[in-house]
């Protein structure tokens, strides 16, 4: 069991326990501040494949808080670099948003919009069609490799859960019966190169966030220090019955910050 007394630095899931939307949530603000003010590590780790992680800098600034794109480390900046490195310059059919397409171009790798891509990465899309699924089912079923930017099933807006990438994956799995790569939570794949940005051991490192199928697993693996704040995807009810178990559990981000801050006391 990871302890509040031994970590240094903190992984911090965004969609969910920083903000739900465009709400911040109780005690993000402090948190930040007190981070920033003491010098502490920390990245925000978000499996939201949306934005760039400078446009996730814009988006945090506008809610008031203050956290630089080089203290982001989102999955589709992930996914590329993983994906560049492997076939550098291959041809990729995607199924995602802007900043998706964004990170893979910028690492090199060549956008198609046909069956004949060599690479078929998937993250959250919502302006999803029937098109897109058949395309990239050809594409698959050809032969192409299958990443999915990561596996949440269901993503927390201001006005309840909608549709995640996972869900996406779930149409392309059955229609193909193929298995994506995953690259975010809870796969290793993030995290290794989250800790290395950090320049921690996992033992002083705790992973703070709101889903126990990514953020709390893939912790729980990488042997950090797992902490669930509730009011996200969560609820009470799934916490009882799941056999994933958080070192600790919190309301919200000022009663974790008031824990460490003892612990470290």
């Amino acid at each position: 069991m990871g302890s509040l007394k031994t970590v240094r630095g903190f992984l911090l899931d965004m969609d969910g326990v920083l903000y739900r939307g465009m709400s911040v949530r109780e005690g993000a603000r402090e948190l930040i501040a007190h981070l920033n003010e003491h010098n502490i590590p920390y990245l925000c780790l978000t499996n939201n494949a949306t934005r760039t992680a400078a446009q996730y800098e814009q988006k945090l600034h506008q809610l008031g808080l203050p956290i630089p794109a080089s203290r982001v480390l989102g999955v589709a900046e992930t996914t590329a670099r993983w994906l560049a490195a492997r076939s550098p310059g291959a041809t990729v059919y995607v199924i995602g948003a802007d900043g998706l397409r964004q990170e893979l171009s910028r690492s090199g790798l060549r956008l198609v919009e046909t069956e004949e891509a060599t690479w078929v990465v998937v993250g959250l899309d919502m302006e999803l069609t029937y098109g897109k699924l058949k395309v990239a089912t050809r594409a698959i079923c050809r032969g192409a490799g299958f990443v999915g930017t990561n596996p949440d099933t269901t993503f927390p807006e201001a006005d309840g859960l909608s549709p995640g990438c996972g869900a996406i994956l779930a149409a392309l799995e059955a229609a193909t019966n193929k298995r994506p790569i995953i690259i975010g939570k809870p796969e290793p794949i993030i995290f290794r190169e989250a800790l290395a940005r950090l320049s921690l051991p996992p033992e002083q490192v705790a992973i703070v966030g709101d889903r126990l199928d990514t953020d709390i697993l893939g912790g729980q693996r990488m042997g950090l220090t797992t902490i669930l704040v509730l009011g996200g995807v969560t609820t009470p009810e799934e916490l009882e019955t799941s056999p994933i178990r958080p070192d600790y559990v919190f309301e919200n981000l000022v009663d974790l910050l008031a824990a460490w801050q003892g612990g470290m006391a």
